[in-house]
């Protein structure tokens, strides 16, 4: 059992960073118990797709409008979730926000990564530069990024990992975000899914 992988699927939304990090860290054995076998855009043109399809990974479509609403949108990403056996989702960069029927079928199976300390700048309206905006505007010295499980509430499931950031003399909202993910989320998101990769190997739940 030990010498087993957990099996992961990653949703995205758009340039897929953080994806990309995560097949680095696959690459270069960063994540060694756990392996990416899909990733899933509701974005047909996503260039994350184009990062997986570079790096070999399975991808998959679930279009919401074309499907006509949630429940046939998360029902869609269900399936191919239970066809390619996965054990974990990781969130990258996905838009969508997963219902509470969704997130409750796969508790602590879903983790995420936010652009800030949480609970600092978080929850329902916070993401993207919105996080960062709001973080110079309150004029805190310290940010940066937190991985955490994905329950009903908007960022307040489990915390896994945490790393911050300092806010530099003349940051624009555009600036922090690129040292966030540079100094941060593309570092302790990788380190977090091996952390809970191994503990669900070593655990022997396959």
């Amino acid at each position: 059992m030990k010498d087993e992988k957990a099996r992961l699927a990653v949703l995205v939304s758009g340039g897929g960073t953080n994806l990309q990090a995560l097949i680095d860290a696959q690459n270069s054995g960063v994540i060694h118990s756990g392996s990416i076998r899909i990733v899933i855009s509701n974005r047909a043109d996503a260039f994350a797709l184009k990062r997986a399809d570079a790096a070999g990974i399975k991808t998959a479509v679930v279009d919401k409008k074309q499907l006509g609403g949630v429940e046939a949108f998360e029902s869609a990403i269900k399936a191919i979730l239970i066809e390619n056996k996965i054990d974990y989702i990781v969130l990258a960069g996905f838009m969508c926000i997963l219902s509470e029927s969704f997130t409750r079928s796969y508790p602590e199976r879903i983790i995420n990564v936010h652009p800030s300390l949480i609970p600092s700048f978080c929850g329902k309206g916070f993401y993207g530069l919105r996080v960062h905006e709001a973080a110079l505007e309150y004029g805190v010295k310290v940010t940066g990024a937190t991985v955490h499980f994905v329950n009903e509430i908007p960022d307040g499931g489990r915390i896994i990992a945490q790393k911050a950031v300092y806010i530099e003399n003349g940051d624009t909202p555009e600036a922090l975000q690129q040292r966030v993910m540079r100094e941060a989320e593309w570092i302790i998101l990788p380190q977090a899914v091996e952390s809970v990769c191994a503990e669900f190997i070593e655990s022997g739940v396959k």
